[in-house]
């Protein structure tokens, strides 16, 4: 029997350490996935890194966020990045509707057998101009959106290309931006659907010192800001096109 929205139970990993920004990304998740809060399962890695063998069991989709603390290039320092690689290889292989952002596009590049490397300059952040490839025209998610779009992306570690078994959907001149799984209903994007301008105003200003050069610098980013609709309406999609489907 088909699911409706309002039974649906998705699991959203969270690399948050912060208190006030898991809560806030939860219902950032909630608001443009058109999900309750209350139907979200959350598995924060911070609080359990030990997550490869998390039981997926009774879960209708499973969602991957940021984080502003991390980094997918240091498994020694987070453990849990090794971890969640298993755990998205797993979601691959049972074909559970997933997707995947900024972090969790990283590392779902590594688990595929990827490649991320460090911007330490020059790195994107604010709202971006995305181009899509040939390949999302015919994608059930990016099929329908303008080329390009505005989305949000802050980020040090980029994928310059992708591994075998995933397609490129969308990219800019620094970096791949969006990635289809060929074999499975998993999606990622480097860009953040779930974060739309407001939302960039609050974590930029509360991540001030790890993404910005001084006030002037985070006062340019705002000021350019963009609002992403056409970004933002993508968890929908994926709930609606893919889960629901």
């Amino acid at each position: 029997m088909q699911l409706s929205r309002e039974q649906l139970t998705i699991l959203l990993i969270q690399i948050r350490d912060d208190t006030d920004t898991r809560i806030e990304e939860l219902a950032s998740f909630s608001h443009f996935c058109g999900v309750a809060v209350e139907q979200f399962r959350i598995l924060n890695v911070f609080d359990t890194p030990d997550c490869s063998d998390y039981d997926l069991q009774g879960i209708d989709a499973v969602l991957v966020g940021g984080s502003s603390e991390a980094s997918v290039l240091d498994p020694e320092g987070y453990p849990f990045v090794t971890a969640i690689q298993q755990l998205l290889l797993r979601c691959i292989e049972q074909q559970l509707p997933t997707f995947a952002s900024c972090f969790g596009f990283q590392l779902a590049v590594l688990a595929l057998g990827g490649k991320i490397v460090h911007q330490a300059r020059d790195f994107e952040m604010g709202t971006l101009a995305i181009s899509l490839s040939e390949y999302a025209q015919e994608d059930v998610l990016f099929g329908s959106l303008p080329n390009p779009f505005m989305a949000v992306s802050v980020h040090r570690d980029s994928a310059l290309s992708l591994p075998e078994g995933c397609v490129s959907l969308a990219f800019t001149k620094h970096c791949v931006h969006a990635l289809k799984v060929s074999s499975a209903p998993f999606w990622a994007s480097q860009f953040h659907p779930e974060v739309n301008r407001s939302i960039l105003v609050q974590r930029l200003s509360q991540f001030r010192e790890h993404y910005t050069q001084g006030d002037n610098h985070l006062q340019q980013v705002l000021t350019a800001a963009q609002e992403t609709p056409d970004s933002n309406g993508l968890l929908k999609a994926f709930i609606d096109k893919v889960v629901l489907a």
